[in-house]
This record gives structure tokens, sequence and C-alpha cells, in this order.
């Protein structure tokens, strides 16, 4: 019995078959043009509060979404001649404008004499381009860890990470960041991610946990760019900040960290960055203070 031909390989038939589809394809296309909303610029706020320290405050505009970001564009989000204030029940300070170029955000307001102390809470009002912002934060009593150390990683020869041992208080509610340097090496103190953590499922209790080592965004750094990326070394002297938050200092970084994390993901779910500024956006926050060092051995 002879077979019928089949048209999908016969070589007189399959050219033509394919130019047809392609042609019906070209047909189907049609170029669609997005108008985006135009957003209102809102006021961000990025404020501190720690022990010992002077309360901070920085200012600055938010930034459309697809607007390149670059030297001379940052500059235009700056805001100058803020009237910032921030008042701990009983005292009020106005604080000063100031330049510091070893900031990321140069432009900073910085307290005169109010110096943060544990327990209190601290009311923060900014007044700036006909607007009016306020924030409250709580600066909480620090809990220090009992105690810190180095641990190699699996068989690396001299790799590894800081590690603590915490006991969370019986009171439901503590937040708490990690920050971490080597001295010598870093500039300042860095958060890894995932460096804030609550008491939800720790309430009251006694753990051990470890971090690894962070670093600065698109950093060339030789460290941050091999194998040695994210450890700690034998041999590095790591000065470690343990801080303490309030319910909405620690939701906020929490936020920050998902997004951070869920940032090129197409499967991800976006959420919004939970700030405490009401009239704008961004964090008024206190941070109680306890420090340590390891050594790398």
């Amino acid at each position: 019995m002879k077979r019928p031909p089949d048209i999908f390989f016969n070589s007189r038939i399959l050219p033509g078959f394919l130019f047809a589809c392609l042609l019906l394809l070209s047909a189907c296309e049609k170029n669609i043009t997005v108008d985006l909303p135009h957003a209102e610029s809102q006021l961000v706020v990025e404020g501190y509060v720690i022990t010992g320290e002077k309360p901070r405050v920085h200012v600055t505009r938010s930034a459309p979404y697809f607007d390149p970001i670059d030297s001379a564009s940052l500059v235009g989000y700056l805001v100058h001649f803020a009237v910032v204030t921030v008042s701990d029940g009983v005292n009020t300070d106005t604080l000063d404008e100031q330049y510091d170029p070893s900031l990321p955000n140069p432009i900073v307001y910085r307290a005169r004499t109010m110096i943060g102390e544990n327990g209190k809470n601290y009311t923060l009002t900014v007044v700036a381009e006909g607007k009016i912002l306020t924030a409250v934060t709580q600066l909480p009593f620090p809990v220090p860890l009992d105690s810190v150390w180095f641990k190699v990683d699996g068989n690396k020869d001299s790799l590894g990470f800081a590690w603590a041992h915490l006991t969370d208080p019986d009171t439901l509610g503590n937040g708490y960041r990690w920050f971490a340097k080597r001295l010598g090496k870093d500039d300042d103190y860095i958060t890894p991610q995932g460096s804030v953590f609550d008491d939800k499922f720790i309430n009251g209790k006694s753990f051990d946990f470890g971090y690894n080592r962070g670093s600065i965004p698109n950093s060339d750094a030789a460290d941050d760019n091999n194998d040695e990326r994210g450890y700690f070394k034998k041999g590095d002297t790591i000065a470690v900040k343990f801080c303490t938050l309030d319910r909405a200092h620690f939701l906020f970084w929490r936020s920050v960290e998902t997004q951070t994390s869920n940032n090129g993901n197409p499967f991800s779910s976006p959420a919004p960055i939970e700030g405490n500024i009401n009239g704008g956006l961004g964090i008024w926050g206190g941070y109680g203070l306890s420090y340590d060092t390891i050594y790398a051995q």
C-alpha cells in the first residue's frame, strides 16, 4: 500500500507553509504605547536617634521610577533649608543643616545638644517646601549579646562567619538589627541581607545565630569579587554593633530587605516599604546600641 504524503515532510509544501505562518504572525503584531501616570514628588525622610549620639535626619525628594539616577540628578533630590526639630517630651532641639562628605547623602540635619537616651520617645517634625511631616519613635533599651565568636564554615580553610548567643527577654515585640565591620578593612558598619529580625518565634528563648559578612552594593573590593565574598577570615578583628528597634522601625527594615531580595524576581509580589512618616515617606527610628568585638582565630 502506498503511504499518503506527509505535508510536514514534503519538501515542496513545507517552505510555502512556513512562509504563510510567518506572514500570519507578522500581521498580528501591534505596537502598544503605555502612558504612565505622573507620580507627584514627595518628601522622603531618613532619620535616626541612637544611644549616646546626636539625632540626625536626611530630607530628600522622591524620584520618578524611570528617571535616570546619576550624580547630577541625585543633587537635585536633596532638600535644603528645612526646619527640623526633635522633642523628647521635655526638651526640643532644632537641627542644623550640615555637609558631611563621609555620608552617602552628604546633606544631614544634626541636633545641636540633644543626645539619645534609652527608654525615651522622640517626636520628629520636618517643615519643608510648604509641608509638615511628623513621626514618633522609641529608643529602646539595648539587649546585649551574651557572647560572640568566629567559626570556620565547613571545610573552608580560613573563611567563616560571625556567631553570637542571645537571650531574648520574655516580652514579645523586641526587634533586632545586626551590623559588623572589619577593623582596618571596612570604613563603616555594614549590614548583611537578613540583618533584621524580631522575637515572634524566639520570645524568651536563648539561642545561637550566625551572620555572613555583608558588602556594599556594587563594591569593587577584591574580597567582594572572589571566593571570600560573604566570609570573614582568620585574622580579622570584627566589630559588632547589635541594635534593638521598636516595632515600626523593625517593619521598615524588614520590608526594605524583602524588596531587596525580591529585586529582579518575576514571581515575587510587589509590596510597599512600610514607613512611619506622617505626610511623607521614609523612617524615623531609634537604635538601642550594644557593642562587641570578635577576634577571628
